[in-house]
């Protein structure tokens, strides 16, 4: 089984070939659906620098010439030396004459070294308008992202869209700097191949050119019978790498569930279904230069007695049959290279449309241009006759009413998916509400730029975030320019100052890229601490502490209590026993606000939350 697993290394590692590596096939590529569309959407990104890939072109045609040229005269050279060398074989005093072979090696070095000359110019300046072009595509999708509504985000996984993202430019970035003048060389190298050809002989040329058809057809026929094999290779990748990944991000389920012989099993089934394909679809695809190679040595056969019983009737000089050897080795590489880049293009448009489809997106509602400015919120909220639905036929909220008075505590509390995280984000505004009105110190949210009305907003979650950087840049990215000592204020009031300054760098500790460094409770003071340096007038508490131990969970309230003083806050809980003291309490289920009142008012009514209260309480107590 190892020597398989081994197998598939290089079967993965191998599978795709660039140009000009030999292979006249590569494995089946993605299509465009519109390939005319987004063909002519990406030629208007190249546009701005047409004169630049004018000039590519003209000098990839000049590097080329010079290149086809240096074999016509280097048959001089070789022509020269062997009429010398009849002449002494004659017995005539004639020496070589070397003055001359001289003056044609001088000549080919100059063509030689401007053809190089002329290829670093092109790759230099194809290498500018790649770069330019991929930078001008990477700004239009960043700001594109910042302009789509979180809906998207909710719809699209974020693999996905960062693949489109980073995958894709890649691929069209890689495809204009090295694909485009690969193709601009190999039709010209074609076309001049020919030409030379021709001026040296018609009759060896069109033997030549009798072998092109014959490749053409081992090509499909071989092409034809790997393609399944290299579907089937994809197809068995991506389930092995879709287990390899499912097994290791829940590794502690497998190991504490005694699931690994299963998922063994069911990685060497995956492993050889892959090993079998893959070998198949390399060793299928691998017979096409044996066999491109011997139907060449034909052609060449061919053309050198063709060409000697030329030389013997002095149709032809010796150095032009060298020549023409030369030719016809060379008319068959940029044949593969074109068939392997017109493949890398198909994918290079399909990578194009995928970005070009995020950039088609529909935006969120831009910001109505009477831009209202509250200097000093008091966080007094209104929902009047509020309208939702994530779809347009389907209504979530109908008919919300809520008044928040200046520093009230509301709590939002219901069985999932009751609408609890939905009210939070019309409030925000990251979905816009179908009808009725929001109000904030009575202005309407939609009249508020979407920056300044969640500058307003301090948010702590149940699934904290922090970025790779010290815990001093985690705090202080509540506030722009914050000082030292409001940092360090902060996170007094969080009740984060006594463990971070026990961490062995204090404020200047690296969290790594997942903040694993640190516990789960830990985390959530930073991101409390980041809220109180912040200030802000309006609060969004979802339940901080339903993944930490007693203790910490006694220090997080703490630290959210300091932090609500004097702030309007949503709190959305899951554990009614947090909640007991707030101001009102909002009963949500499917999508409407079923119940209101305070903790001991809901009791009271005996209603729904009384339930849910009761089930908690009770479970409480049988633990």
């Amino acid at each position: 089984m190892s020597k398989k697993r081994d197998n598939i290394k290089k079967s993965s590692g191998g599978m795709k070939r660039g140009p000009g590596r030999g292979h006249a096939m590569a494995m089946p590529v993605e299509k465009a659906k519109d390939f005319k569309g987004t063909f002519k959407r990406l030629l208007g990104y190249l546009k701005p620098r047409r004169i630049k890939l004018i000039v590519v072109v003209f000098f990839a045609i000049l590097s080329t010439i010079f290149s086809i040229v240096s074999p016509k005269i280097m048959g001089k050279a070789t022509t020269k030396l062997f009429e010398g060398f009849i002449m002494k074989m004659k017995g005539m005093n004639v020496g070589i004459d070397y003055e001359y072979i001289l003056y044609i090696l001088g000549i080919l070095a100059g063509l030689y070294l401007l053809s190089a000359l002329f290829s670093y110019i092109m790759q230099y300046i194809m290498a500018s308008v790649a770069q330019e072009t991929v930078f001008e595509m990477r700004n239009d999708i960043s700001n594109k992202l910042g302009k789509l509504p979180l809906k998207y985000y909710d719809s699209h996984a974020h693999g996905d869209i960062l693949s489109r993202v980073t995958n894709d430019v890649d691929n069209v970035s890689n495809t204009l700097q090295q694909s485009i003048t690969q193709l601009i060389t190999s039709v010209v190298t074609i076309l001049g191949v020919i030409i030379m050809m021709l001026t040296i002989s018609p009759i060896m040329t069109l033997i030549t050119l009798i072998t092109i058809p014959l490749a053409v057809i081992v090509t499909k026929v071989v092409a034809t019978k790997s393609q399944k094999y290299f579907k089937e290779q994809q197809k068995s990748l991506g389930e092995l790498n879709g287990h390899v990944e499912e097994m290791y991000t829940g590794h502690k389920i497998v190991k504490a569930f005694g699931y690994e012989e299963k998922s063994i099993e069911k990685f060497d089934e995956i492993n050889d279904k892959l090993y079998e394909s893959g070998w198949k679809a390399q060793f299928i695809s691998g017979v096409i230069m044996p066999l491109m190679n011997f139907i060449n040595n034909i052609g060449y056969v061919f053309v050198s007695v063709v060409g000697g019983l030329l030389v013997t009737k002095k149709a032809i000089e010796i150095g032009d049959i060298q020549a023409f050897i030369q030719y016809s080795r060379r008319f068959s590489q940029p044949i593969v290279q074109t068939a392997n880049i017109a493949n890398i293009i198909q994918s290079t448009i399909a990578s194009a449309e995928r970005v070009f489809e995020i950039l088609d997106e529909l935006e969120e509602i831009s910001d109505r241009d009477n831009n209202a400015e509250i200097d000093s919120p008091k966080g007094e909220i209104k929902f009047e006759n509020v309208k939702f639905g994530y779809k347009e036929d389907v209504t979530l909220i109908e008919n919300m009413n809520i008044d928040v008075k200046q520093g009230q505590t509301i709590a939002i509390v219901g069985p999932t998916g009751a609408g609890k995280t939905t009210l939070v984000n019309l409030l925000m505004r990251f979905y816009e509400i179908n009808d009725g009105k929001i109000t904030i110190d009575g202005i309407d949210i939609r009249d508020f730029k979407r920056g300044n009305l969640r500058s307003m907003f301090g948010m702590v979650l149940q699934d904290t975030w922090l970025f790779k950087g010290t815990i001093k840049d985690n705090i202080a990215y509540g506030r722009e320019g914050a000082s030292d000592e409001q940092i360090f204020r902060a996170a007094k009031a969080a009740h984060a100052d006594h463990f971070i300054r026990t961490l062995p760098c204090g404020y200047d500790t690296i969290l790594n890229e997942e903040a694993n460094n640190i516990s789960q409770g830990q985390k959530q003071l930073l991101t409390i601490a980041r809220a109180i340096l912040a200030n802000p007038s309006i609060l969004i508490l979802d339940e901080a502490t339903s993944s930490v131990d007693t203790r910490t969970e006694v220090y997080i309230q703490r630290a959210m209590e300091e932090l609500m003083k004097g702030r309007t806050s949503f709190v959305i809980a899951h554990r009614l026993s947090t909640i007991k003291d707030a101001d009102m309490i909002l009963v949500m289920n499917n999508g409407s606000i079923i119940e209101k009142g305070n903790h001991q008012e809901l009791l009271n009514q005996n209603g729904f939350y009384a339930e849910l209260y009761n089930s908690q309480f009770v479970g409480d107590k049988a633990v």
